[in-house]
Formats: C-alpha cells, structure tokens, sequence
C-alpha cells in the first residue's frame, strides 16, 4: 500500500475534469492538484514553452512527493509527454491515449471528430493515437481555442459559449461524424453546451474517465495503489486567482475546495 499522493497538472482549472474521475474510480487515492492559472492557455504557446511550462509543474508535485503523475492537459500530453517521461524517474501518463481508445472503440460509422487547442490539434496527437489503433477511421479536427478562456471565466453555460460553439462546430456537424472527442480538459465542462450544437446522434468522449481507469491499472501493476480505506486527501495549488479556482472548480466536482494555495511556479 502506497499513500502517497497521484500528482495532476494542468493549465487551468480544466485539469478538475480529470481529478473528478479520479475521485470516482479510485476513492482511496491522495491527490496533489496544480493549475498553473497564471500561464493559461498553453494551446497557443510554441513547443518548447509548453515543454518548460511542463517540466515546471513536474518539478512542483515532485515537491509534493507524489508516486505518480498525470498530464491532464491535451496541449503538454501531446507535446512534452515523451520528453518529460525520459528525463523524470516515475510514471507519467498523458490523456491522449486514453481518450483515442475510448473514441474508436465509440464510433459506428467510423468517422470521428477532434476539437481542441491550436497547439493539440496542429500535433495531430489525437489523429496519430486514433489511426495507430485503427487506420480505417476518418479523422476531423478543428481547434477551438476559444473554449478555454471561455471556461476560465465561468461562462460555460453562457449565450457567448452557445455562439462560439456554433461557431466553431458548424463544419463538424457537415463531416457527420457520430463522436466528437473532447481533446482539452477544459472542454468537458462545455459538454451541454456542445452537446446541443452536435445533436443527440453524436456521442460526446471525455478522455478523462479513460484516463483515471489507466491510473488505476499502473497503478496496481506497478504496486503501488493505496487501498487504505480512510477518506482521501486533496490539495489543490495554483500560480494565480485562487479565489476563481474555488468558486468555478468547486461547482463543478461538486465537492467544496476549502483551500487552495498560490505558489511560485517559476521557481521550479
């Protein structure tokens, strides 16, 4: 039995999309979260920014001792994973992986849609993951870039988030494709809001549940999973606005963040 903590980065709040499965599927887990809110969005930053902005929240949760880390962020998963997995001595684990398989094995007409930042989208992370485990399928991806700072801002279920997805997903909606991944942690939180832009037919995958189960299989694999049935611990940190951090994050999980600390990022 292994308490110490999961460790979970991301460039926001949109990370909490992966913390709330976790939660889900692994009870008895302790978890370090960091949302590096003073830096958001990566999607539009070059790759060697997103490779630093990466290996700085890696050098903070291995601060906080953790045991094991996931990249919840399409942008650095599709970026930095590779790189980071070579250079630090733990397991790493992205999201696109687990999202492309939950999306393959989703598709009956074998035609699926990607959405995500500029920087996931320009990578063809996703297209790469999804052809590598059938290269029959069609791929369509369109960034969004917008999405993000949309969520930031709470506006989720606004009449701007309506418009921008309308505008955004109305040549998705002429490819037919019949699943849409969400290729950005923060998008989950949109899910309403897209779901009634792309209609009932078009099923809506969240790579974040395919995600926390691969935790959960490393982490047994590897001996490693905490199955200590006191109540889990949860710490959430932040670069800026943790008030924002607790109100939005905390609605969403459904779950009150009594406390969130800013830290430094740039000195790690």
């Amino acid at each position: 039995m292994d308490k110490r903590p999961i460790g979970v980065f991301d460039s926001g709040l949109g990370g909490l999309t992966v913390v709330k499965e976790l939660m889900e599927h692994l009870p008895g887990e302790n978890i370090v979260y960091f949302g590096d809110t003073a830096r958001v969005p990566y999607g539009t930053r070059s790759n060697e920014t997103v490779i630093r902005y990466s290996q700085q929240c890696i050098r903070f949760l291995l601060s906080q001792d953790v045991k094991m880390i996931v990249i919840a962020c399409n942008t650095a998963s599709s970026i930095s994973l590779d790189i980071v997995s070579k250079v630090f001595d733990l397991p790493i684990l992205g999201v696109i992986e687990p999202g492309a398989e939950v999306a393959v094995a989703s598709t009956k007409n074998k035609r699926i849609g990607v959405i995500g930042t500029q920087a996931t989208v320009r990578s063809k992370a996703y297209e790469k993951a999804i052809r590598h485990l059938d290269p029959t399928l069609s791929i369509f991806s369109i960034p969004c870039s917008l999405f993000v700072p949309i969520v930031e801002e709470g506006w989720s279920d606004s009449k701007i988030a309506l418009l921008t997805a309308e505008r955004y997903l109305d040549n998705m909606k002429n490819e037919v494709v019949d699943t849409l991944l969400l290729g950005c942690t923060h998008y989950p939180l949109l899910q309403d809001t897209i779901g009634k832009v792309m209609g009932p037919s078009v099923r809506l995958v969240n790579p974040a549940e395919g995600t926390a189960l691969e935790v959960g299989r490393i982490l047994r694999t590897r001996g490693i999973y905490n199955n200590d049935k006191k109540e889990a611990k949860y710490n959430f940190f932040v670069s800026d606005l943790g008030d924002k951090f607790k109100d939005i994050g905390g609605s969403f999980l459904g779950k009150e963040i009594k406390h969130v600390q800013k830290i430094d990022i740039e000195k790690y």
